[in-house]
């Protein structure tokens, strides 16, 4: 890549190039070799910034070799590693915009998102990806190539499929013929031209195209660099929040717009990212790789509380002192965070449970945590406010993939349940209705192929409509009621917001996994619990509850000890809100059953056609009053 000079960047090619320029040497990625196992014994590969813009060069320039034109489509389907965050920005630097393909998404809208988007090329992770895809090639015609990131390609016949080394063996003989066609690429790419498309999730009907043109990324680093490092802000407490010092932890689908912003803030700040996206070795790998910070999502710190708790409780110690000890280090933490000015007693207590408890939690992330981002969906206020006591802060913010992080928390304005002020540049205010409306440089262009939902989304003056519930405090705050479309009327006609039931649930509740709860149009309101396999198995350990996981969520001292806890949900809220009925399911909600999202938000229509039986047992018919059902 050739020098760049210090003007303004417009493009993320443009910010990978000066990156390149700036720090060559630096490290960028580290990242498990094929196979590591997780842990301290685990083996990893690291790249220098000078060697992701090789790799970047060399996969933008054998898509441009494949007859890839700028503007042009290209997918990417696979879990979070390397090799996912430098195709996407190859992608980019050859002018095209990247097609992001949860890998666990069902082939019927894998289909929609390849042929709605056009996309001429696609990445796949290994042969299970490149299946799926193949079953698909006759719906496909405007696909002419598939990548495999992993090098094992079974069976490539007539040449649709090549591994990444050959692409990039063929960008490297493009380049040795025309040295500067990437860079070429690069400086074409304007502002408004397109970045990526991210097709929604979709809590509720078929994903939606964002259309995020280059504007959108390329604002949103600089706006989180402001905003963290406090750069329009006369107090100290949040400076040097974010610096080329700090060190990442990614594991977010990069599929997920948050996701995809991790991996373009470190072409602006120029930080190290640790990269491996399996789920069930997060906990592991933080302690290995020893990260200053980690974006999420609400469940992953919910059960890593969880799993704090409940391995106290397995390990008491002699007379249970060490699981008093935490349950008193952990009241005496929040009583401290809650109290604007404790006394010496609390001072003295707080610095005594950090010593003997918290330091020891920190440490198991790794020692060197000094905050993580929460975003995706509501979290707890109990389980943030404990975190806070640890001294592991949680900075939560709000977004949408329609607009990015449009607001963020910092340790100066925290207040347990809201998600922070705008973020520099944004707008933020609400409707008349309670809707969240945001306006900024960091919106979308609109919805690919849908001009309808595009103006029902965005007004002539710019506001993007979230569909999300809210208010904002006298600071400035921003609180998150519920989803618009989520409120339900009972029979009674009162509105019940579940979402925020929901995550109250989770905090009181160690050994639930989700809670749905239902009732629109019924005469009082139920809900669908799903429960922790660890956490509830480790329970009826200590219960003498035998069996296996199926075995106890059927065993009535489980459904009496999930009766507790829906009782005291129960007091805190009005009573048409009240939760009369509840059934446990016998296994938990899944990402690969579509009940739940890949960032594991609750899809409520899946969850509802998978246990309509099991809900219509919530309201029998001609039931003489209502109860607790016990």
């Amino acid at each position: 890549m050739t020098t760049a000079t210090r003007t303004p960047v417009n493009s993320v090619g443009q910010m990978l190039r000066r990156r390149v320029n700036d720090t060559p040497h630096r490290r960028a990625y580290t990242f498990p070799t094929a196979a590591a196992p997780a842990g301290p014994s685990a083996t990893w590969s690291t790249v220098t910034w000078a060697q992701v813009g090789r790799h970047s060069d060399d996969i933008a320039a054998g898509l441009i070799s494949l007859g890839v034109r700028p503007g042009d489509r290209v997918g990417i389907a696979s879990t979070t590693r390397y090799e996912w965050a430098v195709s996407a920005y190859g992608i980019m630097c050859a002018g095209a915009a990247a097609v992001a393909v949860y890998p666990t998404t069902v082939g019927t809208d894998v289909r929609h998102i390849l042929g709605d988007s056009g996309a001429t090329a696609v990445f796949v992770e290994d042969a299970e990806q490149l299946t799926k895809i193949t079953g698909l090639r006759d719906d496909l015609p405007d696909l002419g190539t598939v990548i495999v990131l992993d090098n094992d390609v079974p069976d490539r016949t007539d040449g649709w499929v090549m591994t990444l080394d050959e692409l990039c063996a063929s960008g490297r003989q493009h380049l040795g013929q025309l040295p500067d066609d990437v860079d070429t690429r690069i400086d074409a790419t304007g502002p408004e031209d397109l970045a990526t498309l991210i097709y929604t999730s979709g809590t509720t009907g078929r994903p939606k195209g964002v259309l995020l043109p280059h504007r959108v990324w390329v604002h949103e680093v600089h706006a989180i660099e402001a905003t963290v490092n406090n750069s329009h802000n006369s107090t100290d407490d949040d400076s040097s929040l974010l610096t080329i010092d700090d060190k990442q932890f990614l594991w977010l689908p990069l599929a997920h717009v948050m996701g995809k912003l991790m991996i373009l803030l470190p072409l602006h700040i120029g930080f190290e990212t640790t990269i491996d996206g399996r789920i069930d070795r997060i906990v592991e790998n933080i302690g290995a790789s020893r990260p200053t910070f980690m974006g999420s999502v609400p469940r992953i710190f919910e059960k890593a509380y969880t799993g704090i708790v409940t391995m106290t409780a397995e390990d008491p110690g002699p007379l249970g002192v060490r699981e008093k000890l935490f349950h008193w280090a952990s009241r005496v933490g929040v009583k401290a965070l809650d109290t604007d000015s404790p006394s010496l007693l609390g001072r003295v207590q707080a610095r005594i449970a950090d010593r003997l408890v918290f330091s020891t939690v920190r440490e198991k992330f790794g020692g060197n945590i000094r905050y993580f981002i929460s975003g995706s969906a509501a979290l707890n206020t109990d389980v943030s406010r404990w975190f806070w006591a640890a001294g592991l802060p949680v900075l939560e913010g709000y977004g949408m993939t329609e607009c990015n992080v449009a607001t963020l928390g910092l340790p100066s304005t925290f207040r347990a349940g809201t998600v922070g002020e705008p973020v520099d540049g944004f707008e933020v205010r609400t409707a008349e209705d309670g809707e969240i409306l945001v306006r900024g440089p960091g919106v979308m262009a609109g919805y690919h192929n849908n001009p309808e939902e595009t103006a029902r989304a965005l007004s002539d003056e710019g506001w993007l409509h979230t569909g999300d519930i809210g208010a904002l405090d006298d600071q400035g705050r921003l609180s998150i009621t519920d989803r618009k479309k989520e409120l339900f009327k009972t029979s009674n006609g009162k509105y019940v917001a579940p979402a925020l039931m929901e995550a109250r649930f989770k905090g009181l509740c160690p050994v639930a996994s989700q809670i749905v709860v239902v009732g629109e149009g019924r005469r009082h309101v139920a809900a669908l619990i799903s429960l922790d396999k660890d956490a509830i198995t480790a329970w009826a350990g200590r219960e003498g509850i035998p069996g296996d996981y199926e075995a106890v969520t059927r065993d009535p001292r489980t459904r009496d000890h999930l009766q507790g806890f829906v009782d005291e949900l129960n007091t805190t809220l009005n009573p048409w809100e009240r939760i009369k009925k509840f059934r446990i399911l016998d296994r938990e909600l899944s990402v690969d059953a579509q009940e739940l999202t890949p960032s594991l938000k609750l899809r409520r229509t899946p969850v509802a056609e998978h246990f309509a039986a099991d809900i219509e047992a919530l309201y029998p018919a001609n039931a003489p009053g209502e109860h607790h059902d016990h």
